[in-house]
């Protein structure tokens, strides 16, 4: 019921792509900690943005039991960075090489582990194929920042959240009401 609610008072949002817009790209990770109650796996949400617009989002359990928050997070980041480097490489199919995106993350640890060029003894049960991301930092392919939970885009992926929240990322992520947008262009 409650879905079908959400529908019915969403049928006019939608993304809107102005055709003058800049050609700027970020991205956003965040994760849940053992947000399953059956095998406390956790999940990884990310969005990546083109100009403050949504292009491309996922959410999908973790495959594997994280033991920190900080594991959690990076896993997620990995998972963020894997599209970011897919968006990367279908952008030089069009001849446009961008570098440096910048990858937002509100867990400190998580991105000390991207830094730090030595794997010690605290982040030798992260899973090799996760630690790929300290490569596209290090080749400057990604840049990974901090960013407030409050500000946290890809919260909406990976928990409920209040009516409040959840209005507000949805602004953020560049959903808006396309009947008002179809009025204003008739009417110019």
């Amino acid at each position: 019921k409650n879905i079908f609610r959400y529908l019915k008072g969403t049928v006019s949002l939608g993304l809107w792509y102005p055709s003058k817009t800049g050609f700027f790209i970020q991205a956003f990770s965040d994760s849940d900690l053992g947000g399953c109650t059956l095998d406390r796996k956790s999940t990884s949400g990310g969005c990546q943005l083109l100009d403050g617009k949504l292009v491309s989002w996922q959410s999908k359990k973790q495959t594997c039991v994280a033991i920190s928050t900080a594991e959690a997070e990076y896993i997620s980041a990995a998972a963020c960075t894997s599209q970011i480097i897919w968006i990367q490489s279908q952008l030089r199919d069009y001849a446009i090489n961008m570098k440096k995106i910048p990858l937002y993350c509100d867990s400190q640890s998580a991105i000390r582990i991207c830094h730090n060029p030595v794997q010690h003894s605290k982040t030798k049960h992260i899973a090799l194929r996760y630690h790929f991301i300290k490569d596209h930092v290090e080749d400057g392919n990604i840049e990974i920042h901090f960013v407030k939970t409050t500000e946290q885009l890809a919260d909406i992926f990976t928990k409920p959240l209040d009516e409040k929240s959840f209005v507000r990322i949805l602004a953020g992520l560049g959903m808006i009401d396309v009947n008002s947008v179809s009025k204003s262009i008739t009417q110019e």
